[in-house]
């Protein structure tokens, strides 16, 4: 062949759905992993467009998710780290896109979770599938069994985490363009008005966040997973700061609520580890939860409020205190979950003692030992 002419691609078979549809559908719950309000009738939206696309282009598909899978400006970054864990990083220069991914390459590889065997889709593919599985697989690891690298990799999906709090609905009534007519401020715009009824006020009662409060285990038996939970708080309570609240128990109680209220998760990590004199130390949960409920609890922080304990539940101290501290805790709580690391792992039975004691004061025993675990707690306290 001449160094002047180039020989024309082959053409590519256009991809069949079914081969499509796995891959799309487990991007959509990527996605609603990560936050995102993607529910049947947007993923629907998303599938049809994407059966009118060009699948050689990863622009196209980039932004057939973006129109129909994001609902808020707020789901625009958590929508573009997904993209990138799944298909890979998508530019938005038609000509830059085609320079990374030619044109003949057959997009259902990336697309699809097998890909085809034997097929030149070339690196990006490979790639891309590797980030996928790599991600999925990141999310159902132990928390306490994580390398390094994993660990950075963890801190990256937490901080795409867009958790919602429960909401109660508020006594109060307020100003509003519809519910229940207002009377009092109806006849002031009267008066103001020469006593003409020239508008109608209304009012309704509205909703507001629910408190939440996380006491963390940071003993011995628990520092493997005293970091990921930490940071998992760290993005709760960002998330609404007035709202969560944030303990650490040991053989002592230590509030870290503003500490990681910072909005950059090392130094907030920072300030709590220095907060934090007990850390990796012994366990006294009866003891630790009897100084929160009379410092804090009975005054009002755990009134009305979601409560989550993450523990293991091996307790130093007698296990009867426990027992009748977490029933105190109960009658206050709105709601009590227990998150034990152990709780999901094959062969596990709620024999400790301390779990013992507190099974007929919670409303839940959860498992908290990986990321899909931590995703699924999210859903848990938001239907609280």
């Amino acid at each position: 062949m001449s160094a002047g002419t180039t020989e024309p691609a082959e053409p590519v078979e256009p991809a069949e759905p079914a081969e499509l549809l796995p891959g799309l559908v487990g991007f959509a719950s990527a996605l609603r992993a990560a936050g995102l309000r993607c529910d049947g009738r947007r993923v629907r939206a998303y599938l049809a467009a994407v059966e009118r696309l060009d699948l050689a282009d990863p622009e196209q598909l980039y932004w057939a998710g973006r129109l129909t899978l994001c609902a808020d400006p707020d789901d625009l970054p958590p929508y573009d780290t997904a993209f990138a864990a799944w298909f890979g990083p998508a530019s938005l220069d038609p000509r830059a896109a085609r320079e990374h991914l030619p044109r003949q390459a057959n997009m259902a590889a990336l697309v699809s979770p097998e890909g085809r065997a034997g097929e030149e889709s070339g690196e990006p593919a490979e790639s891309l599938r590797v980030a996928a599985a790599d991600t999925e697989v990141l999310r159902a690891r132990d928390l306490g069994e994580l390398t390094a690298a994993e660990r950075a990799h963890l801190r990256e999906l937490l901080a795409v985490l867009r958790p919602r709090l429960p909401v109660r609905r508020s006594p109060r009534p307020r100003a509003s363009r519809r519910g229940t007519l207002d009377p009092a401020r109806t006849l002031r715009a009267m008066l103001a008005g020469g006593g003409e009824p020239v508008r109608l006020a209304y009012r309704s009662t509205g909703g507001r966040p629910r408190r939440v409060v996380l006491l963390i285990d940071v003993s011995g038996s628990m520092s493997p997973y005293a970091d990921a939970l930490l940071r998992f708080a760290h993005v709760l309570q960002r998330a609404a700061p007035a709202a969560v609240e944030v303990f650490t128990l040991g053989t002592r109680l230590t509030r870290v609520s503003r500490q990681l209220r910072q909005r950059d998760p090392e130094r907030a990590m920072l300030a709590a580890s220095r907060a934090v004199a007990d850390f990796a130390g012994g366990t006294r949960l009866g003891e630790t939860l009897r100084a929160f409920l009379g410092r804090w609890g009975r005054r009002g922080l755990a009134r009305g409020a979601v409560v989550v304990l993450f523990s293991d539940g091996w307790e130093r101290g007698g296990a009867d205190l426990l027992g009748e501290q977490l029933a105190a805790l109960r009658r206050l709580a709105y709601a009590v979950f227990w998150v034990n690391p152990h709780a999901g792992k094959p062969g596990y039975a709620p024999v400790q003692s301390g779990i013992a004691a507190a099974l007929p004061s919670l409303d839940r025993l959860l498992a908290g030992h990986s990321l899909a675990t931590l995703e699924r707690l999210l859903v848990e306290i938001r239907d609280a």
